[in-house]
């Protein structure tokens, strides 16, 4: 029946009265039965009103869009586009939230969350309609290899070519179309919609900038079904496409997701640096609650500290972080705070005040110990813990400032005292200077009488090692005629005998040293000359042995003493 201009086939066809589905397009020009048909517009109603409420309200001039139920605006093309915001407007919706800067501008990208008030009501637990369900990911979850990025595709692809971005409503509700939220959104775009059956709400596109990740908490999809492990018991972790946190985050990109089926947790995955000071990070915020740490000494001085701790959240360990705390800014509130906040007032307060003062970087590093231990329970990294300022009470400064005074002092004393023993090492060197040529002169003769002990001493060693080398010698020829002398009284005795031999040597002994033991006049009895001579020797002999004068005795290498020779035999 075209654009409503044949009555006659929109009857025979079926047609049935109410509010019709199709739309008119701007710029229709049509000719359309004025009693057949009554045409809304923003500014108008075109056609003759049936119902007596109507030709009231058309006689006083008064029939428009509102007397519908429907507001003028209702009545525009609906128009997805970026919204721009100026820089200096104080109040922005916060279901639009800014991603970019542009020209004095703000920019804001923008989809459209469509609710349907027509078609077969929704499946038991379900809050959204999606063409087809859930079908598509469940068997992509039975096909072998398929990654959590693939389901995510299918999840972010939409289905509204399936009736032109919902402007053909009859194929909507062909293809399975329900009743009440839509899953998927509308993009960019002008679109004809039936206020009557189709409204639009705009809402900020999901957009992940670099150093973030967007942990997502799905309330539609399959059944949940936990991947996180037994040993993890802070909620389930999912597939894409179940209910639940997804165990994959998205990554740096645009997504077109629909905030009443998805929740985005924005975390930063670059290092966070926090603040426990009146200065808040400009970069993301999430320490505006954090103040100055107050602490209290063991004598009772208050200190104000300023603190910075930079922490780090893997892009891996995203959704477990998040399934653990919630939001980025339970973790620091909840979390941080505590660790932080307890540690530095335990600490403190078992501590002299002027102890922590002289032992900051201890402290410092012990705090960065325990908050790096904290925060890996809840698989968190901690990059760094800076103590940035301390704020003394005015007491404690006073009694600070009295004692550096004090040291310094001791210092200048010090300098003083180094200054004369300067002054004192160099009088001694000027001395020294003066008296140079006296000084000279005394080494001059003290090397002049090394020089003559030196040479002293080397007459001494020389006379000393001539009569070492002569005793040497004299030895060795000692030696030599005692040898020689042993020889031959061996040789003696194999040829005379042993006394034949030691009568000859004691002779010629005696002779050598001139002893006389023959009188020069010799009276003599009986018997010849020899005898008597024989007989004086061995008187001699015999005397001079008992009178220990002299005694020779000379023995043959081979003779035996006699046991049974008495003193004085022969």
């Amino acid at each position: 029946f075209g654009d409503f201009t044949n009555l006659r086939g929109f009857v025979e066809n079926g047609g049935q009265k109410g509010v019709q589905r199709p739309v008119l397009a701007p710029g229709t020009l049509a000719p359309i039965h004025p009693v057949g048909f009554l045409v809304i517009t923003k500014d108008k109603v075109y056609g003759i009103p049936v119902a007596p409420e109507y030709q009231v309200l058309s006689d006083q001039g008064a029939l428009n869009s509102t007397s519908f139920g429907l507001a003028p605006e209702k009545l525009m093309v609906t128009r997805i586009e970026p919204l721009r915001v100026p820089l200096n407007k104080d109040h922005v919706d916060p279901k639009l939230e800014s991603n970019r800067l542009g020209d004095n501008q703000r920019i804001i990208d923008t989809i459209g969350i469509v609710t349907v008030f027509e078609g077969q009501p929704l499946e038991n637990g379900d809050i959204a309609s999606r063409l087809g369900g859930f079908n598509d990911v469940e068997q992509l979850e039975t096909q072998k290899g398929v990654s959590d990025l693939q389901l995510q595709e299918a999840l972010l692809g939409s289905k509204n070519f399936l009736h032109n971005n919902y402007q053909d409503f009859q194929a909507f509700l062909d293809n399975g179309g329900k009743i009440g939220l839509q899953h998927d959104p509308l993009l960019y775009g002008a679109y004809t919609l039936n206020p009557f059956l189709v409204s639009v709400e705009l809402m900020s596109m999901l957009v992940v900038e670099q150093g973030q990740v967007a942990v997502i908490k799905s309330y539609v999809g399959l059944p949940t079904v936990d991947t996180s492990g037994s040993e993890f018991k802070f909620g389930s972790l999912v597939r894409p496409g179940r209910r639940g946190i997804w165990q994959e985050a998205l990554r740096t990109g645009k997504y077109p997701i629909n905030p009443h089926c998805y929740v985005a947790e924005i975390v930063p995955t670059a290092i966070l640096t926090l603040n426990w000071a009146e200065a808040v990070s400009q970069a993301h915020n999430l320490d505006r609650n954090l103040k100055q740490i107050t602490a209290k000494s063991r004598e009772g001085f208050i200190f104000n500290i300023d603190l910075q701790v930079q922490i780090h959240v893997p892009d891996t360990k995203a959704p477990r972080v998040i399934s653990m705390v919630g939001t980025m800014q339970n973790l620091v509130n909840e979390v941080l705070q505590a660790a932080v906040g307890n540690h530095f007032r335990d600490k403190i307060q078992s501590m002299p005040a002027v102890s922590f003062i002289e032992t900051r970087q201890m402290v410092q590093e012990e705090a960065f110990q325990h908050i790096s231990q904290k925060l890996s329970e809840y698989q968190v990294e901690t990059k760094g813990v800076y103590i940035q300022d301390v704020i003394l009470p005015e007491a404690l400064v006073a009694v600070l400032t009295q004692r550096e005074i004090a040291n310094q002092q001791i210092e200048t004393f010090k300098k003083q005292r180094e200054s004369q023993e300067q002054r004192v090492l160099m009088e001694n060197t000027k001395g020294t200077a003066d008296m140079q040529s006296e000084l000279a002169k005394s080494r001059v003769e003290i090397d002049i009488k090394g020089n003559r002990a030196n040479a002293r001493k080397a007459e001494a060693d020389g006379e000393a090692t001539y009569i070492e080398k002569t005793g040497t010698a004299q030895g060795a020829q000692v030696r030599a005629v005692g040898l020689a002398r042993a020889e031959a009284f061996e040789r003696q005795v194999s040829a005379l005998g042993q006394i034949p031999t030691a009568i000859v040597n004691s002779v010629t002994a005696l002779a050598e040293n001139g002893v006389k033991i023959i009188p020069e006049t010799l009276v003599m009895g009986g018997g010849n000359a020899m005898d008597g001579a024989l007989a004086t020797l061995m008187g001699f002999l015999k005397n001079q042995q008992k009178g220990s004068s002299w005694t020779t005795e000379i023995k043959s290498p081979s003779s035996k003493p006699d046991s049974k020779k008495k003193e004085g035999d022969i």
